[in-house]
């Protein structure tokens, strides 16, 4: 039997943390087993936000060796692969033995959820509702300059309220990301953004390394 790997997830902030789930699922679809910690870092005095702390202190918090660490930052308008040398660089000065999985949404993580027009409706407590979101088509998406922004946007749009109403569903943004998080379509439009695809190429490049290594007769992660 293939053992469950052990793993460390570190996200850019809290309501990034559905993001372990999905990752567990992605290797899950494809033979392989994961489990990944999300430590409190609040249980800590200070942490740093850099990754190399984060790695650092969530390898403290768990106390064992673990076989990969997946690691989430937003490429932002550094691009993908200067994230990716960003988080190698960390990772490896970290003095903390394991392999890497990085997630790197372009430009952010929001840009994945600006794909199911009724998931926001819902999320934004108007399902029924009319007004139109001006949402981005799937090529243009990645390309948007402030997907954050744009998401909070069409989910007060959504919510089609005013005054005070209007102000406390700004105010929910975080916990409406997480939820729209949560619900996303992991079979749907997100696995034509390039980097939904880049994440699976990662997931089945390490995947791949594991198994040679069993097949070599060496330590299989």
């Amino acid at each position: 039997m293939t053992k469950t790997l052990s793993g460390l997830f570190i996200a850019e902030g809290s309501s990034d943390l559905p993001l372990a789930a999905i990752v567990e699922f992605l290797f899950a679809e494809r033979g392989r087993n994961v489990r990944l910690s999300t430590p409190n870092y609040e249980s800590l005095q200070k942490v740093d936000k850099d990754v190399r702390s984060k790695l650092v202190a969530g390898a403290r918090l768990m106390g064992k060796p673990f076989d990969v660490a997946v690691v989430h930052r937003d490429a932002d308008n550094a691009g993908r692969q200067a994230r990716c040398d960003e988080i190698v660089r960390a990772v490896a000065s970290s003095g903390v033995s394991c392999a890497l999985v990085p997630v790197i949404p372009v430009k952010m993580t929001e840009a994945w959820l600006l794909l199911d027009e009724g998931e926001i409706r819902k999320v934004a407590g108007n399902p029924n509702g009319r007004e139109d979101l001006g949402l981005p088509k799937i090529h243009e998406v990645e390309g948007l300059s402030d997907p954050k922004s744009f998401l909070r946007e069409c989910l007060v749009r959504a919510a089609s309220v005013r005054g005070r109403k209007r102000q406390a569903a700004v105010s929910r943004f975080p916990q409406h990301r997480r939820q729209l998080l949560e619900r996303l379509d992991l079979e749907g439009p997100v696995t034509r953004l390039s980097g939904w695809k880049s994440l699976i190429d990662d997931i089945e490049r390490f995947i791949d390394s594991c198994s040679r290594q069993g097949s070599a007769g060496g330590r299989t992660p």
